[in-house]
């Protein structure tokens, strides 16, 4: 069946559902509106995922979450720990925002985040808004914002253990304790994840005939405070490192080339609330993103990139009234690039205020926004939001939205070196160039349904201008534009005791210039997750479905789609040990996401094929 039949069936759905009722628990979110709120009052499309959901899911990797969102696709390069970018919402990874506990953790020299090296033992949430945000969080917020929340305490004491094995000599520990009582709260983890790793290339060429290998350590930490009802502090701390294999791109190497990496993220806060009306938070961040990539048999396959970013924050909320509500906030956050390649720039600085009006009436509700950025090298710009909401009667309301959205210009882009040699000097940064720029139109229609379900579709369409693109002689320009139709349906809700979880996007990304699709998107993809307790046994299934995209911008490499199935179990087999298996790739399918060339021919990066892990938590309780 195809997707788009497939998204026409889901949309009935709600029509043959049980009799439905009002939410009973509704979860709360921050990411969508930059503070605390229910899930089904924010206005800019939203998917969560929970710590429950995680271990319901048994998912191992932040990828394997993303993508389960609507209108999302992963690329990777092959097993665990290669490098992987989301594409949300046709857009591209460098057009998404990726925070921890508030704190931005993207590359300044490439742009994009490192998901691949997230800690998912150490992780509390996941929340994805879909949609530009640039209007509250600055630059890259064209297709959304995905947050990671680390792990918190809770009152008491609860100490944890968690031990894994699997296919292709794959080991998980990770250990924690949390705890506290009313007043504070702390939460100190640890985890660590080393795999053998598949052979990522398909040509079985010289160095690349071998097994790539991924190792990698994490600790978290958090600790909250109450001083009294008013005034409250809190530090979070999270810190990857390790060394991911890959194949170089010279296949008669003998070498191991590898990447050493870190990935950390420091961020403490103190709010306090003044009065009735008025609730003021501090914000501070240190974030760092090191890649030291080491290729012994190349010596122009050796260098560093490292992030180091700083940021403050001061956010205002001021309820004037009941149903008005006025939040400010100044910004700012400094870059700076330390690097074996002498950029001739290696940071700068970026200051932001933005103020946003909600209103929430009987009738209807309205959002306006607008945020205005200054950075030390692109200069100014200003960045607008608007949303209606209309309710329609008790269990439905459709939304209307506006939102633009901005990238700044990469390092690369901006400050990389002229390359020369004996043919003369060649140009490869453009320091004239400007943000690229984004305008989204939406209608969403959101349906709630009995058991606390939901169901909720989005209709958008958004354009972006001023891409970023190399000319003829690989300098970066302001040339391109690219419009983005996209349609997306969510269903969440659990019927005869099976929770399900399903999600739907149809995309058409199209470079308006050449009228082809965007490289590397694709235009269908689909996500269901049904899951069910048998009393202290569990069972689940989890199927993934990807339509063909193409690698390149001239639509001449094509990558054909894919089907994943996996299956998973769990066993309670006391209060304090659970055991737990999982099989991803069920039916074996040999696929791939991306490609590489060789001059014997372009080839596919090898996916893990079936591949099996067994678990064992402890969860004593004191």
């Amino acid at each position: 069946m195809k997707l788009s039949r497939l998204a026409l069936a889901i949309a009935v759905l709600p029509g043959f559902a049980l009799a439905a009722e009002p939410y009973t628990a509704e979860p709360l979110v921050i990411t969508s509106g930059r503070q605390t709120e229910p899930l089904r009052q924010v206005t800019a499309a939203t998917t969560l995922f929970t710590r429950k959901d995680i271990e319901r899911l048994q998912v191992r990797s932040v990828a394997e979450l993303l993508e389960r969102v609507p209108g999302s696709s992963l690329v990777q390069s092959g097993g665990r720990g290669s490098q992987t970018g989301l594409f949300l919402r046709g857009t591209s990874p460098a057009q998404t925002l990726v925070l921890v506990d508030g704190q931005r953790i993207g590359s300044a020299s490439s742009g994009t985040p490192s998901l691949e090296f997230l800690a998912i033992d150490q992780i509390e949430r996941v929340e994805v808004t879909r949609g530009p945000r640039s209007s509250l969080y600055g630059s890259d917020a064209i297709g959304g914002v995905v947050q990671i929340f680390t792990r918190k305490g809770e009152p008491g004491l609860n100490p944890r253990l968690r031990i894994a094995a699997g296919s292709h000599n794959t080991f998980e520990r990770s250990l924690g304790l949390s705890g506290g009582d009313d007043v504070t709260t702390f939460n100190l983890g640890a985890s660590l994840d080393d795999t053998r790793g598949i052979d990522r290339t398909r040509d079985n060429l010289g160095g690349d005939a071998d097994r790539d290998a991924f190792r990698k350590r994490a600790v978290s930490f958090s600790l909250g405070h109450q001083f009294n009802d008013s005034l409250e502090a809190g530090l979070n701390v999270l810190d990857q490192r390790g060394q991911a294999e890959y194949d170089d791109a010279n296949a008669f190497a003998s070498g191991r080339p590898s990447d050493d990496f870190l990935l950390s993220s420091t961020s403490g806060y103190i709010q306090a609330r003044f009065n009735d009306i008025w609730t003021s938070r501090l914000s501070l961040g240190h974030s760092e993103d090191k890649r030291d990539t080491s290729d012994p048999t190349n010596p122009f396959g050796n260098f560093t990139f490292n992030t180091y970013r700083d940021s403050a924050t001061w956010q205002n909320t001021l309820q004037l009234t009941e149903q008005h509500q006025l939040l400010a906030d100044l910004d700012w956050y400094e870059d700076k690039l330390h690097s074996t390649t002498a950029f001739n720039e290696t940071e700068r600085w970026n200051q932001a205020a933005f103020i946003q009006h909600r209103y929430q009436g009987e009738w209807f509700g309205t959002e306006l926004g607008l945020r205005h950025d200054k950075n030390e090298q692109f200069g100014r710009e200003n960045s607008w939001n608007a949303a209606l909401r209309v309710p329609v009667g008790t269990l439905d309301e459709v939304l209307l939205s506006y939102g633009e959205g901005f990238r700044a210009p990469t390092f690369n882009d901006l400050y990389f070196p002229d390359f020369c040699s004996s043919f003369g000097c060649f140009a490869n940064a453009n320091p004239d160039l400007k943000p690229e720029r984004s305008k989204t139109y939406e209608l969403q229609w959101r349906h709630r349904l009995a058991n606390d379900g939901s169901f909720d579709v989005s209709l958008y369409r958004t354009d972006i201008r001023d891409m970023i693109t190399l000319d003829e002689n690989f300098i970066p320009q302001n040339v391109a534009t690219a419009r983005i139709n996209g349609l997306e349906a969510s269903w969440n809700q659990t019927l005869f005791g099976w929770h399900s979880r399903l999600s739907v996007g149809l995309i058409d990304p199209r470079d308006r210039d050449s009228g082809h699709t965007l490289q590397r998107r694709a235009k269908r993809t689909f996500s269901l997750d049904l899951d069910r307790e048998f009393g202290s046994f569990s069972a689940g299934l989890g199927w993934q479905l990807v339509s063909q995209r193409f690698d390149d911008a001239a639509n001449t490499i094509e990558v054909p789609g894919y089907g994943v199935l996996g299956v998973r179990a769990g066993w309670q087999m006391t209060s304090e040990l659970r055991w737990e298996a999982k099989v991803d790739n069920l039916l074996d399918r040999d696929f791939f996401s991306t490609t590489y060339a060789r001059a014997e021919g372009r080839y596919g990066y090898r996916e893990e094929g079936r591949s099996a892990l067994l678990s064992l938590s402890w969860t004593p309780q004191l």
